[in-house]
């Protein structure tokens, strides 16, 4: 199947460069499946499209200001770095910007928002076949505290900020009211939407809700380069399903209730588990979807609106119309009915809802 059958045009003046006002005041698409009839809503409005017994599922890792600022030694040269995984204290893998030249054994000073030096240094350790470096921090500190106090917020490419220190806003609304554990380097945007009124509202109509991490990497902002999507591999990407969260699972599919995913990160994990050994505890995966795709597990979505030709848009392709590559056509008439509504596009954006299918 080639990248090109996933692309669409998209005016830039769609791509939301600040959030909502307030988090469940932003639109929602209802998609229904697998007709792919559309109706236009309110974020606020998205409890009620569910029913009592069904079970939200939804991935609670924290945003860090994974993105520091350096120069290398010798040269002077500006070096981006972005944390991905911590190996052990101040070793960590990390993505750095411009990569190309850098060897083993080069190193490189941190600098502050003033771009001055500040007491820390790193060295490049060596580097992986995904192109990722591993850096080891020299200070007393731990690079964690270090990034808290010069770091930026990872917010993606397409907004647009300046170099410095991240905004109050960006630091409150780039991450979800629910966050927990530290280890994302992008938020799990379709979470962003959720507020205090929202979970009321949801135990009111008696809907659980249940936690799951997956740990966003860099391999979120990866583009499918190849010319076919077969040809992409994805990062790998760590996560953790609660025991609790997991007998939620169990009895909620006892009951018949449904599960709906909230982003495409919940997702993923669920249908990595079932796909590995279906137990709660941690586990790691590269799981690419796209169609045509029989799901496992997920009986609903939640997403916010993705890139052309991305490896998420490929996924919500794929949940559109599951063991076929119908929903190719239908999520992008979908899509080009949003720009022409002017919906919100990307991590500030609006949100979709691909419903469960009717019960057979």
């Amino acid at each position: 199947m080639r990248t090109d059958d996933f692309d669409f045009p998209l005016p830039p003046e769609l791509i939301a460069q600040n959030p909502a006002p307030t988090r469940d005041q932003s639109r929602l698409l209802v998609f229904q499946r697998p007709s792919g009839a559309i109706s236009h809503q309110k974020f606020a409005d998205f409890p009620n499209f569910l029913q009592p017994g069904d079970l939200l599922v939804l991935n609670n890792s924290k945003v860090f200001p994974a993105r520091l600022r350096g120069v290398k030694d010798h040269t002077g040269g500006a070096i981006e770095f972005l944390l991905l995984e911590e190996i052990s204290r101040n070793d960590w893998w990390v993505m750095l910007r411009p990569a190309k030249r850098l060897h083993p054994g080069d190193s490189f000073s941190i600098v502050d928002f003033q771009n001055t030096p500040i007491d820390t240094r790193a060295k490049l350790i060596e580097k992986n076949s995904e192109g990722h470096c591993r850096l080891q921090f020299q200070t007393e500190k731990n690079i964690l505290d270090i990034a808290h106090e010069v770091g930026e917020a990872p917010l993606p490419p397409y907004i647009q900020r300046p170099p410095g220190r991240p905004t109050p806003q960006d630091i409150e609304r780039y991450q979800t009211v629910y966050a927990n554990p530290i280890g994302s380097v992008a938020a799990p945007t379709a979470g962003l939407h959720f507020t205090e009124n929202i979970f009321a509202a949801l135990k009111t109509r008696n809907i659980e809700t249940a936690f799951v991490t997956l740990h966003v990497g860099a391999g979120t902002f990866a583009p499918v380069k190849a010319d076919t999507i077969e040809e992409h591999r994805m990062h790998e990407e760590r996560y953790e399903i609660p025991a609790e969260t997991f007998q939620k699972i169990e009895a909620t599919k006892k009951r018949g209730g449904k599960i709906i995913c909230v982003g495409t990160t919940s997702l993923r994990v669920l249908e990595s588990a079932i796909r590995a050994n279906w137990q709660p505890g941690p586990g790691r995966t590269r799981i690419f979807i796209y169609p045509p795709f029989e799901f496992k597990i997920a009986d609903a979505l939640l997403t916010n609106f993705h890139l052309p030709k991305s490896t998420l848009l490929m996924l919500i392709s794929a949940f559109a119309t599951p063991n076929s590559t119908e929903g190719i056509q239908k999520i992008l008439h979908a899509y080009a009915e949003a720009i022409k509504e002017k919906y919100r596009f990307f991590s500030y954006g609006d949100a979709m809802y691909l419903t469960p299918l009717p019960t057979q």
